[in-house]
């Protein structure tokens, strides 16, 4: 698999385990983008010359290829957007305002990302609704059974991460969703740490809305998806204006496009989207259950050898999905990072975009290694070895 990826070929000594940050990106994804800007530039929705239809055909093929991979009803439940946090601030401003009213009641775990935490927070503000924060256990995993008391009549919107980012535990999406919507509540997901790990269905899950971005799936950067529910898109008006959005506009008022472009305002990203579509063919031809489950075993091997070293706070569980956070006792992260740097091993460390769950674990930070399907037995052992010469270093023992 790693021979796909011209990267490492760039870096051969390079251990990289920063695959929840971004993936690498295969061959056929560079591929793609060189021949649309050499053979297929041309904008979408408003040429007539056959370049620009083949090209709109092409941009929203991929529209019917993200539906499909998501198992959503229709091509015309998906958006566009720059990603996940695009997605999930598209919804809590255009969307929120209708599903949590005045003196409301908003739900979030609290092991979610800020990006989907901050925009249920303000909306939650302008709404003068109730924010209401669930607890996490010591390891940084969600409480469920606290997040399923907390459903309770008064709730319009729960606000939850199919895997979390930090500890990397996955969430029972569909129970969650069940139970919120037995009281009139909205469910929206950031699935960002989940699409390139294990299968999506949104409605299987009974999301309303689910967000994810390319990068994280060995797409580009720039390029994600909000998923939403067909009757609920028909509630939800644009926030951005312009281009081919329209359907008329007049000097008095204006009317909206039908369907997902009339959240599309200008010209969208046509290469991130068709690298999109590139970059999901090439996961499901290349990634199958085998190889998702070798991933995750990298990772619990991971975990193991970490939590057997003395003075390291491994967080999440065996459960968790291809995420392992941990720290070195008396060390900051960013210290421990750097020395693993030296050590020509790149791994993630900072409070994740989760200062909250970084609050409730009691740590200014932690060290994340996160996995892609392009690791190995290898960049586990080194890390673990790494990890023993770090303390070594740092506190003088073996």
């Amino acid at each position: 698999m790693r021979e796909q990826f011209p990267f490492f070929k760039a870096h051969p000594g390079l251990v990289y385990l920063d695959t929840a940050a971004t993936s690498q990106k295969p061959q056929a994804l560079l591929d793609s983008l060189q021949n649309y800007y050499i053979n297929e530039n041309a904008n979408v929705h408003r040429g007539l010359y056959k370049l620009a239809y083949d090209t709109t055909e092409a941009y929203e093929g991929v529209r019917q290829e993200v539906a499909d991979f998501l198992g959503a009803q229709s091509a015309d439940e998906i958006i566009f957007t720059r990603g996940t946090t695009d997605s999930l601030n598209l919804v809590a401003s255009a969307f929120g305002p209708h599903a949590v009213p005045e003196g409301g009641r908003i739900v979030v775990s609290g092991a979610e990302h800020h990006s989907n935490f901050i925009p249920w927070q303000q909306l939650a503000k302008r709404q003068h609704a109730k924010f209401e924060v669930t607890p996490v256990h010591p390891d940084g995993v969600v409480d469920v059974p606290a997040l399923l008391a907390a459903i309770t009549p008064e709730t319009n919107l729960v606000a939850i991460a199919q895997v979390t980012n930090v500890a990397g535990d996955t969430l029972p999406v569909a129970a969650i969703a069940k139970k919120a919507h037995a009281v009139g509540a909205v469910v929206v997901v950031d699935g960002a740490q989940a699409v390139a790990h294990l299968p999506v269905d949104v409605q299987t899950l009974g999301a309303d809305f689910y967000a994810f971005s390319g990068h994280k799936i060995y797409g580009p950067t720039g390029i994600g998806v909000l998923y939403g529910r067909a009757n609920l898109l028909a509630k939800m008006p644009p926030i951005q204006f312009g281009g081919e959005m329209i359907s008329e506009v007049r000097d008095d008022v204006s009317t909206w496009a039908e369907g997902p472009i009339k959240y599309e305002a200008g010209t969208p990203n046509i290469a991130g989207v068709i690298g999109l579509g590139t970059a999901l063919h090439w996961f499901k031809q290349n990634v199958d259950a085998a190889v998702l489950k070798t991933e995750h075993d990298l990772a619990d091997q991971l975990r193991s050898g970490l939590a057997a070293i003395p003075d390291v706070t491994v967080y999440g569980n065996q459960a968790s999905l291809a995420t392992v956070s941990f720290n070195l006792a008396g060390i900051h992260p960013h210290d421990l990072a750097t020395f693993l740097d030296e050590q020509q091993i790149a791994v993630r460390a900072g409070h994740h975009c989760a200062q909250p769950l970084m609050a409730r674990l009691g740590v200014p930070a932690t060290v994340r290694a996160s996995f892609g399907v392009y690791n190995n037995a290898d960049d586990v052992a080194k890390l673990v070895e790494a990890v023993q010469a770090a303390r070594r270093y740092f506190h003088g023992v073996d």
